[in-house]
């Protein structure tokens, strides 16, 4: 196993400290713990392609890792009352469509498509969405929305590639 998948594991490891963390009042810790597994997502995609490192597994791990540990926080923030349950069903939604999705895909031999900019920035808005409802500070529900709309703006992009990639090599 190499680095970046090494690092991608790690969030597997990181989602039950996060949990434990901030179920037992340590919300500070349960957002840093929730910080170095956004640093382990930057690092390990950064390391695998600078280093030549990316594999199936970890193409398939990375997004799965950020899903379940991006389900656990805002199920974690729903259950405090910290979120409103109208943008936690529809981040859940989001999230279990691409689960699933991207098993289907996978398991029908089907072409991927990397992450575009748009869900690399959703992905930025989250984290400070986030941060601001840890810190109990003003705006992060309105930031999370935000959020949610590019994910679907990202979501819909992401589809309409993956259409084309896949009509593409279906005809060759």
């Amino acid at each position: 196993m190499n680095l970046p998948n090494l690092l991608t594991m790690s969030r597997f490891v990181l989602i039950p400290l996060f949990l434990v963390l901030y179920f037992n009042e340590m919300p500070i810790a349960a957002l840093c713990t929730l910080l170095v597994a956004g640093l382990t997502d930057f690092l390990d995609g950064y390391i695998a392609r600078r280093s030549g490192q990316v594999t199936v597994t970890g193409s398939m791990l990375d997004p799965l890792a950020d899903k379940l540990m991006m389900l656990s926080v805002v199920l974690a923030l729903l259950i405090k009352s910290a979120m409103p349950l109208a943008a936690f069903v529809v981040m859940a939604f989001r999230e279990v469509a691409m689960i699933v999705g991207s098993a289907i895909f996978y398991f029908r031999g089907l072409q991927t498509v990397p992450a575009n900019m748009f869900g690399k920035a959703t992905t930025v808005i989250y984290y400070l969405a986030i941060t601001l409802m840890f810190l109990e500070q003003p705006g992060g529900v309105s930031v999370l929305w935000g959020g949610i709309i590019l994910s679907f703006v990202a979501s819909i992009i992401y589809f309409m590639k993956f259409k084309k990639i896949n009509q593409v090599s279906r005809t060759s």
